[in-house]
């Protein structure tokens, strides 16, 4: 009688590659990571890029200073004005420009409001991908209230195209203020009600607490900013550090956390939406009256209306349109404190009217670097959690 077939398979040992990406949901977009897994535990993460690339800084350099705001914005969808304004600032430092202080104070307000749009969706989205669906119904609550805030300010609700060299393209809309100071009196008990539904939920917790571990030591290494280094223990923020705009002038806190993990980040999201409404509040009260851009003839728009009435007004435009403006000779770098982290501005000009090189330092792509570091030894479930937590934007990453 033939011997019968064992019903049990011997244990193989060997490593499964697995694609994760690049079309999963919870790669929030077109990336593609190779993970490396021993059973359930996660070896090593090979993330691959350039789904997306669509060569932002070479189109740059293709065009007149001017024109390339679009662009930046575009970089990242989720804080556009926050890539606007670091490289309005990069220019008119090239150019010795400072604009007015309604301006400034102006800037401050969309930056700010861009910071909590990013941080919302970061957080509905994260949220969802620990397996909590509530906490995105009411994150795009508020998300649709401050894009109705910049459809009001420039036509565009994710991406404004409101700054400008020098200064704004246009002056508030009547209304802007009040809505934005009525956002300001409510919002924080919306972050109250976020919270409600995470800070304390036993399976977020278990989700998030002690998963993807990344060390102060190991953040500085690999040259982390924003949220990430926050989490890690170290109170490293622009605006306080390399103030721009005049973010010396306003009353804020550097939220800061030492558990490293991914749940230290989401406090640290949550906290800093609390310091972005503190923020808007101060900044809107202060609004001061006057121009909203600089003058200066060959290098700034004059304003819309001169251009219908001033013969001077017009060639100036015309001039500007057509040749562009001529900086100094000279390397040029400027920072600020995108939603996720150090975001610089890099110009190099031969003194044409386009930028000979022009480099963004985008924060979501030096994140990502940690990625298979914190990932090492979990579970491959925790790294959706930790992909999450890294906050990407892969217009950003790739460019």
């Amino acid at each position: 009688m033939p011997e019968q077939a064992s019903l049990i398979a011997e244990t193989r040992s060997e490593k499964l590659e697995l694609n994760l990406g690049p079309h999963h949901p919870s790669t929030h977009g077109v990336f593609r990571a190779v993970v490396e897994l021993d059973g359930e535990i996660v070896v090593n993460v090979v993330p691959h890029l350039g789904y997306l690339h669509r060569g932002y800084e070479k189109t740059c350099e293709n065009k007149h200073y001017h024109k390339v705001i679009p662009l930046a914005e575009r970089c990242d969808y989720m804080g556009a004005s926050s890539n606007s304004l670091v490289y309005c600032l990069c220019v008119e430092k090239m150019l010795d420009v400072e604009a007015p202080e309604r301006a400034q104070v102006i800037r401050v307000i969309i930056a700010e409001l861009s910071r909590i749009f990013s941080h919302l969706f970061w957080l509905g989205t994260h949220a969802h991908d620990v397996g909590a669906m509530t906490p995105l119904f009411y994150t795009l609550r508020e998300r649709e209230e401050l894009m109705n805030l910049f459809e009001l300010t420039a036509g565009g609700r994710l991406m404004p195209n409101y700054l400008r060299i020098g200064g704004l393209i246009k002056d508030l809309e009547e209304g802007f203020v009040e809505r934005t100071r009525s956002f300001t009196e409510h919002f924080d008990s919306r972050v109250d009600e976020y919270e409600t539904l995470l800070t304390k939920n036993a399976i977020y917790i278990d989700r998030t607490k002690g998963i993807g571990l990344l060390s102060l030591q190991d953040a500085i290494a690999m040259g982390a900013s924003g949220p990430m280094i926050r989490g890690s223990g170290l109170a490293w923020d622009i605006r306080k550090t390399q103030p721009y705009c005049g973010y010396e002038n306003y009353q804020f806190d550097v939220p800061v956390e030492t558990g490293c993990d991914v749940y230290s980040r989401y406090l640290i999201r949550i906290e800093e939406m609390r310091q972005s409404n503190r923020i808007l509040k101060q900044a809107v009260n202060k609004l001061p009256e006057g121009p909203i851009r600089a003058q200066k003839a060959g290098v700034i728009f004059p304003p819309q209306a001169e251009i219908y009435t001033k013969m001077e007004s017009l060639i100036h435009h015309f001039m500007l349109v057509v040749e562009g403006l001529k900086p100094p000779v000279g390397e040029y770098y400027q920072c600020i404190e995108s939603p996720r982290g150090e975001m610089g501005c890099y110009i190099i000009s031969d003194g044409g009217p386009n930028p000979y090189r022009l480099k963004w330092r985008a924060p979501a792509f030096i994140n990502l670097e940690s990625l298979a570091l914190i990932s090492n030894g979990c579970f491959f479930s925790d790294l959706i959690a930790i992909l999450s937590s890294i906050d990407i934007v892969l217009a950003e990453v790739d460019r």
